[in-house]
């Protein structure tokens, strides 16, 4: 049987066909994801956040962008998209095409069934390389549930998980608040695929 060798990808290569591509795929260690569509249930929660946070950091020195912004983990080549990212300051990227962000503050991943392994793992220990990463926070799309983590002086972790209709997330690291009725404003939490239907 004849075995295949699998050619690396450089990141220059990826990022000339990530360019001219209409479908979205993270890097890492030369190899190329392509990313699956987002469900409804994801678009609502995520547009719902980005308008309150959006509204909130407009007298800020701060930008939010969903989805589209790359965000580049120098230290281990990777090339990913987070669904919600903030930065505050000077924003700084990787090159001329400004669109591969080097310094978020805040990240917010939309939890599904196919991504939540990887964005409570390997995800979550890739984006402890970024010095300004300082506060994580992963949001259900199945039922009312936000978790954040909380970066501290020597690197560990606060988590804080947040369930009651009436919870309120405090956003330390831009000063904004988040309710779980605006995270879910129009959200059908019920809605979730089950395994061969």
């Amino acid at each position: 049987m004849l075995v295949q060798e699998i050619t690396e990808v450089t990141p220059e290569e990826y990022l000339a066909l990530e360019r001219e591509s209409e479908i979205k795929s993270e890097y890492f260690a030369g190899e190329i994801f392509a990313m699956a569509g987002a469900s409804r249930e994801h678009n609502k929660i995520s547009t719902n956040i980005v308008r309150v946070l959006g509204n909130q950091l407009l007298e800020k020195p701060c930008s939010i962008f969903a989805s589209d912004m790359k965000v580049k983990i120098k230290e281990i080549k990777k090339y990913t998209y987070p669904d919600i990212v903030v930065v505050c300051g000077n924003e700084e990227y990787d090159d001329e095409h400004n669109d591969i962000l080097i310094n978020p503050i805040l990240i917010i991943e939309i939890l599904s069934d196919a991504t939540e392994a990887y964005d409570r793992g390997d995800k979550f220990s890739h984006y402890q390389f970024i010095s300004t990463f300082s506060e994580y926070i992963l949001v259900s799309q199945y039922c009312r549930k936000v978790e954040k983590f909380l970066r501290q002086k020597d690197d560990t972790w606060i988590y804080v998980k947040y369930e009651n209709p009436e919870d309120v997330i405090n956003i330390i690291s831009i000063n904004c608040y988040l309710s779980l009725y605006d995270i879910y404003r129009e959200v059908n939490c019920s809605h979730r695929k089950i395994p061969g239907h």
